[in-house]
């Protein structure tokens, strides 16, 4: 598995325009990608202006056929001003 863990940090006045998209994104992912097995999408009242992704993939290549749908494109251009600041961190299963 591959997992990727995102933190968006979104401006204030946008968050109610940015989680419908944010989540039909998710719902899409999880629909339409065989490759997409997790796709959660978390907040904290302590933190209004936060929201944190956590997806799992098969492996690499499905996450970045992830990031090449159209729906991630339309939603990447969708929200892009909306964003104050992203992180994005990746991590491989390490086999026992």
């Amino acid at each position: 598995m591959f997992a990727v863990a995102v933190t968006f940090q979104i401006a204030p006045q946008q968050m109610a325009a940015f989680m419908p998209r944010m989540l039909e994104n998710a719902r899409i992912s999880l629909e339409s990608e065989a490759g997409c097995h997790q796709f959660d999408v978390a907040s904290d009242e302590a933190r209004p202006n936060e929201v944190f992704l956590y997806e799992l993939y098969t492996n690499k290549a499905a996450f970045d056929a992830h990031l090449g749908s159209a729906h991630f494109n339309t939603f990447s251009a969708q929200t892009e001003q909306m964003i104050v600041d992203k992180s994005v961190l990746t991590y491989a299963k390490v086999q026992q």
